[in-house]
């Protein structure tokens, strides 16, 4: 990984999948683990920069900023409250005019590679919320991505729209990024009592072989709390289900990287 942080996307035009959940609390527990972690929040919604504590109106500049030339990368990076290792690139509503704003500009789906290209040498991973939705903020992400994370509700329509995203990573991939591939599907809002979330469980991994991670994210009722005082399950409740969980997964995640990703390989 010799041109810096690895960049993952997270994505899933279907929203209510927990996608803001999974960026948060990743981030969170892949920073705990010792790696230092950018999550950029491509979401005009905002929710992951509030979810993290840091103010998507801070008066101050966000994403916008950065694709409209207006402001350089590492200037609009934030540390987040309570973490060594785990900063955010915040954004704001503003975000959603960038789709209309870029329209013909030449090579718009480069905007967001070229601008954490600025900060990449900095970080270990950096992570990137996409919107609910396949436009032109989703399609940057996927083109500045090394992977995709597909956070996947366990219910009955779970498989129904992801035909639609792969296509869509496929798309990107034969047009503007070659080396994209899928970093693994995760299942969110488990619930082991429910015949159903274990039909589709099975359904999704006989789907993608090999491709789905083994950590499973319950329901949990503090992972919903979590954002609304603006920390991460891990910070907000380390003991509940949902947050043991993604710690779970944030080790995981890791075991999978190449070695070399793992700088510190040996320390707890």
């Amino acid at each position: 990984m010799g041109n810096g942080a690895k960049i993952v996307a997270l994505a899933n035009q279907k929203g209510g999948v927990g996608k803001t959940t999974t960026a948060i609390n990743l981030a969170a527990s892949v920073a705990l683990l010792g790696r230092k972690v950018l999550v950029v929040d491509s979401d005009p919604q905002g929710n992951t920069s509030s979810g993290l504590g840091v103010s998507r109106a801070n008066g101050g500049t966000h994403l916008y900023h950065c694709f409209m030339g207006e402001a350089e990368t590492k200037a609009v990076v934030q540390p987040v409250p309570g973490f060594k290792k785990l900063s955010v690139l915040p954004t704001h509503i503003d975000l959603i005019g960038v789709e209309v704003e870029l329209m013909t500009a030449v090579k718009r789906e480069r905007y967001l590679g070229n601008l954490l290209a600025d900060v990449r040498q900095e970080y270990d991973y950096i992570f990137i919320d996409c919107p609910p939705s396949l436009g032109l903020l989703t399609i940057n992400a996927l083109t500045a991505a090394d992977t995709v994370l597909i956070p996947l509700q366990c219910e009955y329509f779970a498989l129904e729209g992801l035909s639609q995203l792969v296509r869509t990573i496929r798309l990107v991939k034969n047009s503007y990024n070659r080396d994209l591939a899928i970093e693994g599907l995760l299942l969110t809002m488990y619930d082991g009592r429910n015949k159903l979330t274990h039909q589709v469980v099975t359904e999704v991994k006989n789907h993608f072989q090999g491709r789905v991670y083994d950590t499973v994210i319950p329901r949990n009722v503090r992972l919903s709390e979590a954002p609304s005082h603006g920390q991460a399950a891990i910070v907000y409740d380390k003991r509940s289900s949902g947050a043991l969980s993604y710690y779970q997964l944030g080790k995981e995640f890791l075991r999978k990287q190449p070695k070399l990703a793992t700088k510190e390989e040996g320390k707890p």
